[in-house]
């Protein structure tokens, strides 16, 4: 998806020269993974001569809105604190992440 998201449309070769060696996939697997895509109405085909030219249906706001909400679902009853709390638990946040956070509060915290 990615790959599609950076320019569209592509082949599947296409596809698989920008990702397929770095996901050490052979050729049939990103065909197969086109596939379940194109069932899940995720990417579009269309016919090319002898081959498709594929395009993204899911835009990629929407997708990482819709796994994130999904992540915070299933490992923090979908809330937002005690994810941030995992993380500073485990001394991933820098001081930059730091400093977000509290620019990113005082923005909630005036919007109110």
């Amino acid at each position: 998806m990615e790959a599609l998201w950076r320019r569209q449309p592509l082949t599947a070769e296409e596809i698989f020269a920008e990702v397929g060696a770095g996901q050490g996939w052979a050729e049939p697997t990103l065909k197969t993974l086109l596939g379940r895509l194109l069932k899940k109405a995720a990417v579009s085909a269309e016919k090319d001569g002898r081959r498709y030219l594929y395009r993204p249906l899911v835009a990629r706001a929407d997708y990482v809105e819709a796994e994130s909400q999904g992540l915070l679902d299933r490992l923090f009853d979908g809330r937002l604190a005690p994810l941030v709390s995992h993380f500073s638990d485990r001394q991933k946040l820098t001081p930059q992440d730091l400093a977000d956070l509290k620019r990113l509060i005082a923005e909630l915290d005036d919007d109110q």
